[in-house]
């Protein structure tokens, strides 16, 4: 049968419908029914085409990061096939790993490499109904497909917190702090604790976590303000590191008997300094060096030998995936903590994934109180 003058022929999952004559409503009428009945309700008769945006690794860093180092790219997904699913982020992660892993593992052009939190807006895999949240080591993506494999299911999650404090204090960060302290530094009640760049996602839920367990807690900052929230967090002692004179002499006020424990955030002039001041027989988690992540000549400095020999120090370097087996487990605690107010939590939320660069370049200046997530 040959399509008359003016009509439209649509035909959606077998089921087809003479509509839009001007002088006639029976096919649209009986289109329209269609579209809303149970039949159509429950099959996935259209393609939804979707277009994922994406920041893009244009130029490695030289020194700190340029917003031309970043490009901003969108393709259209193709359509999902048996066992996919889509996701559409919710939160998107800004860390300092990024700015030293850039350059290790990653290509230019590469997709900046990073985590979120993702909601699955369309599935055809079982295990991911519409509506599931993740998180999922996906980069800076808007929307993605994935088979399902290498997602983190998010648990059961009170409706008072947040989701995005899976990027965070319940995340990443939050295990890495845990780890660090249980782990490497092995605290015990009574242990003097001392945290560099301590307002951050990491030192914050350390110094929380040491005051958990029983220690007294010394944290450096960079601002008076951040001071001001470490005392606010229950911190014993704390000081901004920009505005002391002498670090030695501050970390001598701060504790004159010295350190049992030290969490390293930064490295660099203020780690050599801190060696001189550890207890005998005291630990050191070695978890970053944000001091020198931009450097584009790699720093000197005393070296830690004679401190390390004389005091009998153990330090060690260490990466938070080594306990993956334990993951689930600290991640309940991490969470009870946080439902309890034994954890308190601080965010920085930057709004809009076009300002992707401008948040992770605000977070290695320190322009973050607490966590630094993008909300979509």
């Amino acid at each position: 049968m040959g399509q008359a003058a003016g009509v439209h022929h649509v035909t959606l999952n077998g089921i087809s419908s003479w509509s839009m004559r001007a002088n006639g409503q029976n096919g649209t009428a009986h289109l329209t029914s269609w579209l809303f009945s149970k039949e159509r309700q429950s099959t996935q008769w259209w393609y939804r085409m979707v277009r994922a945006k994406s920041w893009t690794l244009r130029k490695h860093f030289e020194g700190f990061p340029k917003t031309s180092d970043f490009e901003l790219k969108e393709v259209e997904l193709p359509k999902l096939k048996d066992g996919d699913v889509l996701f559409e982020a919710v939160f998107l992660s800004v860390d300092p790993y990024m700015r030293p892993y850039s350059g290790r593992i990653m290509k230019e052009g590469d997709i900046m490499i990073g985590s979120q939190v993702a909601r699955v807006v369309e599935s055809k895999n079982p295990t991911y109904p519409v509506g599931t949240y993740v998180v999922a080591n996906s980069g800076w993506k808007t929307h993605f497909i994935s088979d399902g494999k290498d997602l983190q299911l998010l648990p059961p999650w009170p409706e008072k917190i947040p989701r995005s404090l899976a990027l965070g204090t319940i995340g990443m960060p939050g295990l890495t702090a845990y780890f660090g302290l249980f782990e490497i530094c092995k605290i015990r009640a009574g242990d003097t604790v001392l945290v560099t760049a301590a307002a951050g996602a990491v030192g914050s839920v350390v110094g929380q976590i040491a005051k958990i367990g029983g220690c007294k807690v010394v944290g450096c900052a960079g601002s008076d303000k951040k001071v001001a929230y470490l005392k606010q967090i229950g911190f014993d002692e704390a000081f901004n590191y920009k505005a002391v004179g002498s670090l030695e002499e501050a970390l001598r006020k701060a504790s004159p008997a010295g350190y049992d424990c030290y969490f390293d955030n930064v490295g660099g002039e203020f780690s050599s300094i801190v060696l001189n001041q550890m207890k005998k027989f005291g630990r050191i988690a070695v978890c970053g060096a944000i001091s020198g992540y931009n450097d584009t000549v790699p720093q000197k400095g005393p070296y830690v030998q004679i401190p390390m020999i004389f005091n009998e120090l153990c330090m060690e370097g260490f990466l938070v995936s080594r306990w993956n087996h334990k993951r689930e487990e600290a991640l309940k605690i991490l969470l009870r903590w946080v439902v309890e107010g034994k954890i308190k939590c601080e965010e920085h939320v930057t709004e809009g994934f076009e300002k992707m660069p401008a948040a992770f370049m605000g977070m290695l200046k320190g322009e973050n109180l607490g966590k630094a997530v993008v909300k979509v």
